[in-house]
C-alpha cells in the first residue's frame, strides 16, 4: 500500500463505540502495518499497527522522544503533553536514565504491595459514596466514573506524590485543558499553571519534606544542579496527570467490558478474587482509551518491516491496534479473561516501559473484586453505544458510566 501525505488519513479515527477500536486501524493493519498518516495536528507521521514492529520500535535506541532538529519535527497535536519532541537530543538517554533511577524506588512493586491496603481502604470509601448516591436518588443511575473511576486514582496518586486531595478540582481542570488535542495556546497556559502549582507545592516540601515523591524530587534537585526547576515541575505535573488519567480510563473500560456481557459479569462476580489477575491483564490488553499512540522520532535512518524511516520522521505506535494483532492474539477483538499467554504492550516496552505499571495493576487488581463483591448485581443503565467517547482528548476515555444495581 502506497500512501502520499495528501491521501493519508488523519488521526484520530472515528470508532463505533468506546469498546471497539476504529475500523480504519484494522484496515491499515491488514494493508500495511507501517503506513503514512497525518497527526491530529495535520503533520506527517508513520503509523505502526503490528505487534512485532511496535515492540521493535519501542525497544530500539535509534528511536526517541527527542528530535535532532526540534523546530522541524512533526507536531502530534496541540495538547501540552506528547504534542511533539521532548527532551534534549544530545542527552536524552542519560537524562532518562537519571530520572528513572530517581523514580524507580517510589514506584517499585514492593512499595505498591505495601500500598495495597491503603488503596483498598480508599476504594471502599468511593464505594460508600456510590451507595449513598443511589440511596439519595432511588431508581436513578449512578455515574461510576465520577464516584469511583476518577476519584480513586486521584486519591492514590495524591497520597503517593504528596499532593493535597483538596486541590483535585483545580488540577482536574488543568488536566482537562492540557490534554485537549486541539487545545492550542490554552493547553500551553494550562501546563504553565500546572508547573507553577507543582512549584508552589515543592517549595512547601523544601520546608517540610514528607515520605512522598515530590519531596524526593526536591531532595534530588538539591543534589543535582542539572535537575532545574522547569524539569522538576514538568516531571511532577506529568506524574500527577498520568497517574490518574490512564488508570481512571482503564477502570471505566474494564467495568464496561464486564457489564456489556451479563454472563461475563456473572462469571467474574461469582469468584472475583481468583479471576481478577487474568481479567485485569485482558482489560489492559484490549482497553484502548488513547487516540494517537506513543510518539517516537527516528534518530537515524532505520528500516522496520521493509519500510525505510528517515532520520527525524515521527512514528506513532498504535498500542491499541498492536494489542489486537491476530498474528499474536487469538480472536484479538474478543474479551477473553482467561487468555494465555497475554504479553500485551499496554505499558509499552523497552527502556521507556511505564514506571507506573505496578501502581496501575495494584489499583485495578484491588478495585474490581471490591466493586463486584459490594454490588454483584451491577449493570449498565444505557447501552454501550450511548456512552460518548472523548475523542478530542489525548487519553480518550469517557465522562459518564451510568450504572444501576
Amino acid at each position: 500500500m502506497t500512501t502520499t501525505l495528501d491521501s493519508a488519513p488523519r488521526l484520530p479515527f472515528p470508532r463505533p463505540n468506546v469498546l471497539e477500536i476504529a475500523p480504519l486501524f484494522q484496515v491499515l493493519h491488514r494493508e500495511a502495518p507501517l503506513t503514512r498518516v497525518r497527526t491530529p495536528a495535520g503533520d506527517p507521521a508513520w503509523l505502526v499497527t503490528a505487534f512485532e514492529q511496535a515492540r521493535e520500535i519501542l525497544s530500539d535506541r535509534r528511536f526517541g522522544r527527542s528530535h535532532p532538529a526540534p523546530e522541524q519535527a512533526s507536531r502530534i497535536s496541540d495538547a501540552a503533553i506528547q504534542s511533539g519532541p521532548q527532551g534534549d537530543y544530545e542527552t536524552e538517554e542519560q537524562d532518562h536514565n537519571r530520572m528513572r533511577k530517581l523514580l524507580v524506588p517510589a514506584f517499585s512493586a514492593n512499595r505498591m504491595r505495601r500500598l495495597s491496603g491503603r488503596i483498598e481502604e480508599l476504594a471502599g470509601q468511593c464505594l460508600d459514596r456510590m451507595a449513598e448516591a443511589r440511596d439519595a436518588r432511588p431508581g436513578e443511575p449512578v455515574n461510576l466514573h465520577e464516584l469511583l473511576s476518577f476519584p480513586l486514582p486521584v486519591l492514590v496518586i495524591c497520597e503517593l506524590l504528596g499532593v493535597p486531595y483538596a486541590d483535585r478540582d483545580y488540577f482536574r481542570g488543568l488536566s482537562d485543558r492540557l490534554g485537549i488535542l486541539d487545545g492550542g495556546d490554552d493547553a500551553q497556559r494550562a501546563m504553565e499553571e500546572f508547573q507553577a502549582y507543582m512549584g508552589r507545592l515543592a517549595a512547601r516540601k523544601r520546608e517540610n519534606p514528607g515520605p512522598d515523591v515530590v519531596s524526593d524530587l526536591v531532595k534530588a534537585q538539591a543534589e543535582d544542579p542539572r535537575f532545574d526547576e522547569d524539569e522538576m515541575t514538568r516531571l511532577a505535573a506529568g506524574l500527577l496527570f498520568a497517574g490518574h488519567e490512564t488508570t481512571s480510563n482503564r477502570i471505566d473500560l474494564g467495568v464496561l467490558f464486564l457489564l456489556s456481557d451479563p454472563a461475563r459479569r456473572d462469571e467474574f462476580a461469582a469468584d472475583p478474587d481468583n479471576r481478577v489477575l487474568p481479567t485485569v491483564e485482558e482489560i489492559l490488553r484490549i482497553a484502548s482509551p488513547g487516540s494517537s499512540g506513543l510518539v517516537r522520532y527516528a534518530h537515524d535512518d532505520v528500516e522496520i518491516g521493509g519500510v525505510e524511516i528517515a532520520r527525524g520522521e515521527a512514528v506513532l505506535v498504535a498500542i491499541g491496534m498492536a494489542n489486537r494483532d491476530g498474528s499474536v492474539f487469538d480472536d484479538p477483538d474478543e474479551f477473553h479473561p482467561d487468555r494465555k499467554p497475554n504479553t500485551h504492550l499496554a505499558f509499552g516496552h523497552g527502556g521507556h516501559f511505564c514506571i507506573g505499571a505496578s501502581l496501575a495493576r495494584t489499583e485495578l487488581r484491588t478495585v474490581f473484586p471490591l466493586l463486584f463483591r459490594r454490588f454483584p448485581g451491577l449493570r449498565l443503565a444505557v447501552s454501550v453505544d450511548e456512552i460518548e467517547v472523548r475523542s478530542n482528548r489525548l487519553t480518550g476515555g469517557v465522562d459518564n458510566v451510568p450504572v444501576r444495581w
